[in-house]
C-alpha cells in the first residue's frame, strides 16, 4: 500500500459516499486510477464496507456498558461457543479477547439499564462456561472515533 492509498483511505473515511471524482480530486489523480485503487482495496479486504453512522441515542440506544468477561475454563469448545455466541448477539458490538482480570471485553448497547439487565439474564448469564461477569457503565461519551489514524 503506498502513499496514494492512503490518501484514498483517509478520504473515503472523512466520506464513505464520495464519488470516486471527488475522491480523485482529494488525492490529486484522475477519477479512473483512483476508482482502480479503490476496487483493489475493496478486492483486498482493506476497504471492509460502507456504513451509514447512526446516532444511537436517536434510535433508543442509550445505554452503553463494557462488560468484562472471565470464562471458567479456556478449552477450545468453551472459547469458541463463546465468540459464536457473542458474534450472533446484536446488542455486543465489540468483543475482544484481552490480558488482565478477564479474559474478554464487551462493548454493548442496550435502551436502558433495566434492558441491559435482562440481556444478562437472558444471555450472558446462560452461556456455558462463563465463570464472572464485571459491568462498567458509560455515564457520557466523550470520544467515539470511527477513523483509523492511517499515516502518510
Amino acid at each position: 500500500m503506498d502513499k496514494i492509498d492512503r490518501h484514498i483511505l483517509k478520504a473515503l473515511q472523512a466520506d464513505g459516499r464520495a464519488s470516486a471524482q471527488q475522491t480523485a480530486e482529494q488525492v490529486g489523480l484522475s477519477a479512473a486510477p483512483v476508482w482502480r485503487r479503490i476496487k483493489a482495496l475493496e478486492a483486498e479486504r482493506v476497504i471492509q464496507g460502507y456504513h451509514a453512522r447512526v446516532d444511537r441515542q436517536k434510535v433508543g440506544l442509550g445505554a452503553c456498558m463494557f462488560t468484562q468477561i472471565s470464562l471458567d475454563r479456556h478449552s477450545g469448545e468453551v472459547v469458541e461457543n463463546f465468540e459464536l455466541a457473542v458474534r450472533a448477539a446484536p446488542e455486543i458490538l465489540e468483543c475482544h479477547a484481552v490480558t488482565g482480570d478477564s479474559d474478554f471485553l464487551l462493548k454493548i448497547l442496550v435502551e436502558s439499564p433495566e434492558a441491559y439487565d435482562g440481556f444478562l439474564h437472558r444471555f450472558l448469564f446462560n452461556l456455558p462456561g462463563v465463570r464472572q461477569t464485571r459491568t462498567i457503565v458509560a455515564l457520557r461519551e466523550i470520544k467515539n472515533e470511527i477513523c483509523l489514524p492511517i499515516k502518510d
